[in-house]
């Protein structure tokens, strides 16, 4: 049986995408988290670019960037997410190429160093929002991207939407009920078991803790775990 080994720091996006790819296909693989600030000399040996994911197959080689993981565990790992047809699997490629523009304006508040700064952050948001709804109007019922079938473009989505709900809950945003099918999706995603690496109050906790830390204007907004559970 093939070893993996996916290296991740604790609440990093990019990595959470390829743990959901592996829980997907149902596929065993070790777990190893790092700290940002303290990269062992083993993880920047087989890192090119210094970063998360890295994911090492049978402790012979080391893939790195989410998107050339995943494209790779889909190509070797049964089920096949990835659409059969050509051109429908095109588009998702370019949907999926579209994430990190998406990542930035939906969560980019979140670094914000004042409330004018976090104003603009949020201006962006309906513009990708938007783009999205009709992406998933031309797509299909639903629930997933591609209608009833899970796929790489939610995988790659889901992160970032989740991260939006955090952040929501932490100083109320208040734009995605303004978009019904993207809505829909974003809980479609939330309740898939495989999105999620820790329990989730726990990991929204931890997400919160990193707000805290960052000392953004939005941190101010962040309440004491306890608190914020009741």
């Amino acid at each position: 049986m093939t070893k993996y080994m996916l290296v991740s720091f604790k609440t990093c996006p990019w990595v959470q995408r390829s743990a959901i790819i592996l829980r997907e296909k149902n596929t065993e693989f070790e777990f190893r988290h790092i700290e940002p600030d303290n990269r062992p000399d083993w993880f920047l040996a087989i890192s090119p670019h210094k970063k998360v994911p890295t994911l090492t197959i049978d402790d012979k080689v080391t893939l790195f960037e989410s998107n050339a993981i995943n494209e790779y565990l889909d190509e070797t790992i049964s089920p096949r997410l990835h659409p059969e047809d050509p051109i429908q699997r095109a588009i998702n490629r370019a949907w999926t190429d579209y994430v990190p523009t998406f990542a930035s304006s939906v969560t980019g508040c979140a670094y914000a160093a004042t409330e004018a700064d976090y104003q603009k952050a949020i201006a962006k948001i309906p513009e990708a929002f938007d783009r999205l709804e009709k992406a998933l109007e031309k797509q299909g019922s639903g629930p997933f991207f591609n209608g009833a079938k899970y796929s790489l473009v939610d995988a790659a989505y889901a992160p970032f939407l989740q991260r939006y709900l955090f952040l929501d809950r932490i100083h109320k945003i208040g734009q995605i009920e303004k978009y019904p099918r993207l809505k829909a999706w974003t809980e479609a995603i939330m309740n898939r078991p495989s999105t999620h690496s820790f329990p989730a109050a726990e990991f929204e906790e931890m997400y919160r803790a990193n707000v805290k830390r960052r000392n953004s204007w939005v941190s101010q907004f962040v309440e004491p775990a306890r608190a914020a559970a009741e």
